[in-house]
């Protein structure tokens, strides 16, 4: 059954947009979900880009399972043979380091610019990604500075801008991109679980049943311990409405309120660090 639709028309525009500024840039940056690497990743990025140089950022590697962010790591660079960076937007301590992989990849255009007898430029990079990806706080995270937009709820950055990031590199800011149509439910699922599909596209009591399933697939155990369940109660959001006392008029479970607790538990990371695309 199909629970997710969504028509994101300013998207669809953006990724029209996306493909004329590709003329203009050296090197794209793919900002991924560490806790769905697979799920957020744009489905015909290989054919978007084609063999425009590309760093992959593995964002929010703080939220996600330590030992799958090193086994995806070690496979996207194995698939897709360009480089890969678990990261946080909420530490600089592997800024240079990005910084640096940006400016080797964009190398070659430049000495092939000099070739042709221009004078070098900086390398420009535009940073790609599903929205909520953590792409804006990526690129505040570039430039050192909050100068990009950023905000909690799915394509809230919607405008382009150029960024000089230092003498040698200029960024341009654009929107997260999402297929129009999501025909594999599986990963819309988890693109909800991380809040990168508005609310209005789902039922959120749903998809926070489908969480919970998905979660004691992977890390059995972890949903009863966290929220306190007997070892014979069920792990359903009427149970967990019920023992945390979120109720309703005639004492009935708010399994609204319950859904929307269980998946910001999860976005805020006070579930632990959760990876939901598994890699066995």
């Amino acid at each position: 059954m199909e629970f997710i639709h969504w028509y994101p028309g300013h998207i669809a525009k953006a990724e029209k947009k996306l493909k004329e500024q590709l003329n203009i840039v050296d090197v794209v940056i793919e900002v991924l979900d560490a806790r769905i690497p697979v799920s957020s990743a744009y489905p015909d990025i290989e054919k978007l880009l084609k063999d425009k140089p590309r760093l992959i950022l593995l964002n929010k590697s703080d939220l996600a399972d330590k030992e799958q962010s090193k086994k995806w790591t070690k496979i996207l660079k194995e698939n897709t043979k360009y480089p890969v960076i678990e990261t946080s937007a909420n530490d600089n301590k592997d800024l240079s380091k990005i910084l640096n992989k940006i400016i080797e990849l964009g190398q070659p255009k430049i000495i092939a610019l000099v070739k042709k007898g221009l004078l070098p430029r900086a390398v420009r990079v535009m940073v790609v990604g599903m929205p909520n990806v953590g792409k804006s706080s990526i690129i505040n995270k570039l430039i050192k500075k909050t100068k990009a937009k950023t905000g909690a709820k799915a394509g809230i950055t919607r405008e382009q801008q150029w960024v000089r990031i230092n003498p040698k590199l200029d960024l341009l800011d654009t929107p997260g991109i999402i297929p129009l149509k999501q025909e594999d439910q599986k990963k819309a699922y988890k693109l909800a679980f991380v809040d990168s599909i508005g609310e209005n596209a789902y039922d959120i009591e749903a998809v926070a049943e489908i969480f919970i399933s998905e979660v004691n697939k992977i890390y059995p155990d972890l949903i009863k311990n966290y929220y306190k369940l007997d070892e014979k109660e069920n792990t359903d959001i009427s149970t967990i409405a019920l023992k945390r006392n979120w109720l309703v008029q005639g004492g009935k479970p708010d399994t609204k309120r319950c859904a929307q607790n269980i998946l910001n538990d999860f976005r805020t990371g006070r579930l632990g660090k959760l990876t939901l695309d598994i890699n066995e």
